[in-house]
């Protein structure tokens, strides 16, 4: 089965809950309109379903080879990448002055969303340039955003971001790859770099790696780390890629999935030191940084909305067709269709609901960030950015843990099929097992919500957004008086419980932040789950509103998405209260704080 681009469903989201027509109307943004993400949607669903889908179990059984340095994608991966590059994918929401559409993140979202569900192992590689993208847009000078962005932009040239080394993981204190100053302003950088996504590939002109190294007089730890900038080939004048650089490949990564993108082990200054040049100020490396790593958090929870997707669609496919057992309602004296029967079914709608539930909170979280980009009141854009701030660890952490359980119903659907390597079910799982992962792990993601997000700021934006459920909760009672059935019954009283869930939580965490901040941690992975269960539920009503409201105009659409948005309710929503209850009985006497080392 092929994947098919849920366009109508995007559209949706992005018309009804991130409301793109008052995106289109910020200054810049003008193009961004319904016409426009509709174009662009349809055309980029036939780069996804018929030219990089189609290459996805190819890239799993015959993944990326490195030999003697160089690395060369799978079959038909430079093909598929060329014509993303001639589409002009890699601009989408980029600035126009460098080559670049310019388009609002609302509408690029929905675009990298397709491309990995179509095939997570291709679409990484313009994730990664789209970091350093930002990060040159952010920090770069003058002449290196004049040299680097438009290839940057255009395709032509990739890019990465290098901050692992075999002792330094998420600990990025602990970097020990070092530049040293040259009389030229350039930098001669030495060291090793491991899991570098795409770092070697046949697929572009150049490799633009962003390195995370120490100049010798640096402070210790996180701020005496500066970001340069450190092409496979160095340029010439004309801007065309010149002599090879001192940066070199030397393996390649055997991986559980993704196992299409080349994971490099790259070696800097073997042969006398690469040549880098500085991005910002010095020792202001870790900053710059996070501007490419928020944007790739950002973008990993996009893709695991999107594996979950292509789950979605292979095991209701594979559902529909599998003829097993008679029905438990005796309706039948023959075997039916697997999709007949009940349990099948709350597989298939849990696989549904948690899908688009994702997929709205991470399109409103898009729209909130061109608001912040974009609206010409500072106040406006100050609110919004702080919103944003606060729903992409979420987006990362809960829409990448949510499409295990996505992934992996998806096998339980097709059963022992699904064990086995043809169906293509199992390849979902186990690409998806690194979305938890990289670029921050999840408790990197919780820790973050909970320090830098809810205990800094007092709690003031995840209050805004509880104050925005009320008036999603009051505009549900007021369809639910109407009699407008079950499902708003239902939603109005499983997100008034997920709220005061989500409520209880932050208050407790503002009272215990400093007097237990163990207990506080410990449960930070379960907050940012509860978050996520909460503003997706939250998302999930306001499109049951919506399809109620539109259910004449077309029935088929709106009904599937009422009966969603009460699968949600009544099978994902009902989980909040008992994190809620893990996180603030612990309080005081954790069990997990009681189990010493030596216990374990």
């Amino acid at each position: 089965m092929s994947y098919t681009v849920p366009v109508k469903e995007m559209l949706f989201v992005m018309e009804n809950l991130a409301n793109l027509t008052k995106v289109a109307e910020l200054p810049g943004l003008a193009d961004s309109n319904s016409d426009t993400a509709r174009a662009v949607l349809e055309e980029g669903a036939r780069l996804s379903s018929q030219v990089v889908a189609p290459l996805n179990l190819p890239g799993d059984q015959s993944p990326s080879e490195w030999h003697n340095g160089a690395v060369k994608a799978s079959r038909g991966f430079g093909d598929a990448y060329r014509q993303f590059v001639e589409g002009g994918w890699q601009g989408t929401s980029h600035p126009t002055g460098f080559g670049g559409q310019g388009l609002a993140k609302l509408i690029s979202a929905p675009c990298t969303e397709m491309l990995n569900a179509a095939n997570v192992a291709f679409a990484l590689c313009p994730l990664l340039t789209d970091g350093a993208i930002e990060a040159l847009l952010t920090a770069g000078s003058d002449e290196l955003k004049k040299r680097y962005l438009p290839k940057l932009i255009e395709g032509v040239w990739t890019g990465t971001m290098n901050l692992t080394e075999p002792q330094a993981g998420s600990d990025l204190s602990l970097v020990r790859a070092r530049a040293e100053r040259q009389g030229d302003g350039t930098y001669k950088v030495f060291g090793t770099k491991i899991f570098i996504t795409w770092g070697e590939h046949d697929m572009a002109g150049n490799i633009v790696h962003l390195v995370l190294a120490r100049t010798p007089d640096a402070p210790p730890g996180v701020k005496g780390i500066s970001l340069f900038l450190v092409p496979k080939y160095l340029t010439n004048d004309d801007g065309s890629p010149g002599e090879r650089n001192d940066v070199n490949c030397v393996s390649i990564e055997h991986k559980l999935g993704i196992k299409a993108s080349p994971t490099a082990v790259l070696q800097y200054g073997d042969n006398g030191g690469a040549t880098g040049y500085l991005v910002g100020e010095e020792n202001r490396g870790l900053e710059y940084m996070f501007i490419m790593m928020n944007a790739a958090r950002f973008s990993v929870g996009i893709q695991g909305i999107g594996i979950s997707e292509a789950a979605y669609q292979k095991a209701a496919a594979y559902a529909k067709e599998r003829i097993q057992s008679r029905p438990v309602d005796g309706s039948s004296a023959l075997p039916v269709a697997i999709i007949e029967h009940p349990d099948v079914r709350r597989m298939l709608g849990t696989m549904r609901a948690l899908t688009e539930g994702a997929r709205a909170l991470a399109y409103v979280a898009a729209a909130h960030h061109d608001i912040a980009r974009n609206h010409e009141d500072p106040s406006v854009r100050a609110e919004n950015a702080a919103i944003y701030e606060y729903l992409v660890p979420v987006v990362k952490g809960w829409s990448t843990e949510m499409s295990i359980d996505v992934t992996s119903l998806g096998v339980q659907v097709h059963g022992g099929m699904g064990f086995i390597e043809e169906t293509g079910a199992a390849q979902f799982y186990r690409d998806a097992r690194i979305l938890p992962i990289y670029e921050g792990t999840t408790a990197i993601q919780a820790n973050d919500l909970v320090g830098r997000k809810t205990l800094r700021d007092g709690g003031t934006v995840v209050n805004v957004l509880l104050a925005q459920i009320d008036a999603t909760l009051d505009e549900l009672h007021a369809f639910g008086a109407r009699d407008a059935g079950r499902a708003f019954g239902a939603m109005h009283r499983r997100l008034a419980d997920g709220r005061a869930a989500l409520a209880r939580v932050v208050k407790y965490m503002l009272e215990a932040g400093k007097s237990d901040p163990n207990a506080v941690f410990a449960g930070s992975v379960l907050y940012l789950k509860l978050a996520g269960i909460v503003l997706s539920g939250w998302q999930m009503a306001r499109a049951l509103i919506v399809a109620q409201s539109k259910r004449a105009e077309d029935t088929m659409f709106y009904e599937a998405k009422i009966a969603t948005a009460h699968c949600f309710s009544e099978y994902v929503l009902t989980q909040a209260g008992a994190l809620a209850e893990a996180i603030v009985s612990a309080s005081g006497d954790d069990p997990l704080l009681c189990l010493t080392k030596e216990h374990f």
